[in-house]
């Protein structure tokens, strides 16, 4: 905890982690901003839509997960689940599974990553434990990066 946190690259590094610990297809993060959730860290080619997609916390799955503070998981056919929202932006939308969690940070959800497949699968006690665990760890990560950032930013800015 000594070096230099810079959200992105974090953000960046846990996704492709999760990517390839639990073999999926797509790894996002979503982090509230102004009471939205935004698209800050993915593991494919919806980086170039990182800060540009964004839900409110009462669209999708996603949604749903930040506004229940629970986790949702979906071996198959995530797509036809009644809270889903098809976003013309994701093309994970046609993926199959879908684990998702809360990033919590200071009892507030901060937060949710999203693990994907593109076939069915079903998901473990151990994938499942292991994410809502990173999920707590994010939430705290997030704490101190954004406590570096309220540090090393010039006063007014």
């Amino acid at each position: 905890m000594t070096r230099d946190l810079y959200l992105e690259d974090v953000l960046s590094e846990i996704v492709t982690l999760i990517r390839d610990f639990l073999d999926c297809d797509s790894c996002l993060i979503y982090l509230v901003e102004d009471g939205q959730l935004v698209l800050s860290a993915s593991t494919d080619e919806t980086r170039g839509k990182i800060g540009q997609v964004r839900l409110r916390m009462s669209e999708g799955l996603t949604g749903w997960v930040a506004r229940e503070r629970r986790l949702v998981s979906i071996s198959q056919e995530a797509y036809r689940d009644p809270r889903f929202k098809f976003f013309k932006d994701l093309p994970q939308d046609t993926f199959e599974a879908f684990l998702s969690v809360p990033i919590i940070s200071q009892s507030k959800v901060v937060g949710v990553i999203n693990v994907q497949h593109q076939a069915a699968h079903v998901h473990s006690g151990s994938d499942i434990e292991m994410l809502s665990t990173l999920g707590e760890q994010v939430g705290c990560l997030l704490v101190l990066c954004r406590q570096k950032s309220a540090v090393t930013s010039p006063a007014g800015a």
